[in-house]
């Protein structure tokens, strides 16, 4: 079974065993529609979600003191590929869409999506192009003309002068 990168524990939270994740995922409630998560390679059970800001805060079974969520700091935490949502009609996971050949709007490959850069005010593609430099496309239907899925590329209208780099 693959598994899915959803987030990195940061730190234990009180007590009890508690910690706080840091959620790679636009959308923290998922937590609470999960039923266990992977810590590295061991499945663990969810006991209790909730927030603290804009950090998830599980308490995981068999995590009962600050000890034991302490030497949980760093790790990556996982889902199995069985407990992905199905998204809506024109979203698309990350990974389904790193290394799609990107093409300008006239059909021309210009290189291939090497990252998705997440931030607060949207979405940025790296693209490496054909001369192995990069470039960034903010990610908005500006820019953004199709995604095919089927045929495995990304088409994106060009901003003067980016392939000039």
């Amino acid at each position: 079974m693959e598994k899915i990168k959803i987030g990195q524990i940061v730190n234990a939270v009180a007590l009890k065993g508690e910690v706080k994740i840091y959620n790679y995922s636009d959308y923290k409630e998922r937590f609470e529609e999960l039923e266990c998560i992977y810590v590295e390679d061991k499945k663990i059970n969810i006991e209790k979600v909730r927030y603290m800001k804009e950090m998830v805060i599980l308490k995981l079974e068999g995590i009962n003191d600050r000890n034991a969520a302490e030497a949980l700091k760093g790790r990556a935490v996982y889902i199995g590929e069985n407990q992905l949502r199905v998204l809506p009609e024109g979203t698309y996971y990350i990974r389904d869409i790193i290394g799609m050949e990107v093409r300008d709007q006239d059909d021309n490959r210009i290189g291939k999506l090497k990252d998705v850069i997440q931030n607060s005010a949207q979405d940025l593609y790296e693209i490496e192009l054909e001369n192995k430099k990069t470039t960034l496309i903010p990610a908005v239907e500006e820019f953004i003309l199709d995604i095919n899925i089927e045929q495995k590329y990304i088409k994106v209208k060009l901003i003067e002068g980016i392939l000039d780099l």
